[in-house]
């Protein structure tokens, strides 16, 4: 089965907007299309961003917290990797993303134009592209 980790900032859009193509990517998990893979680092991230004050006209405390516990349900637990990621991202922050995300042979889905731009490296899609994918698997 496909395995693919979704950067927290498509969980967060999947969230913001659930008709969207991270939505319709977090349902395809859900249904089975593919393994959402997630970290504690990913988790904590998704458990910090969607709480910032520029998200309070979209998104309720109350909602964010039950979303991330419904991802850490649905998605399976993967280790944070303690050696570096095979290729660096100009932004090292999401370093993580691509380390989890080659340590769990999987796909990492962004939207972040810095870790796209290494997709002749490593897989990494859109989600548009991924949820492509999918649907023609």
């Amino acid at each position: 089965m496909a395995q693919a980790v979704l950067d927290p900032g498509v969980l967060v859009s999947a969230l913001i907007t659930p008709t969207g193509k991270p939505a319709k990517l977090l349902l395809a998990a859900r249904e089975g299309a593919f393994d959402l893979v997630v970290s504690d680092l990913l988790l904590e991230e998704l458990d910090v961003v969607p709480k910032r004050k520029k998200f309070r006209p979209y998104v309720d405390l109350h909602v964010a917290t039950a979303y991330l516990e419904l991802v850490r349900r649905e998605a399976r637990l993967a280790p944070d990797p303690n050696t570096p990621p095979p290729i660096r991202c100009a932004d090292p922050d999401d370093d993580y993303l691509i380390a989890l995300a080659q340590s769990q042979n999987a796909a990492l889905v962004s939207g972040d134009r810095a870790l796209l731009d290494l997709s002749d490296q490593i897989p990494v899609f859109s989600p548009a592209d991924y949820l492509s994918r999918l649907t023609s698997e």
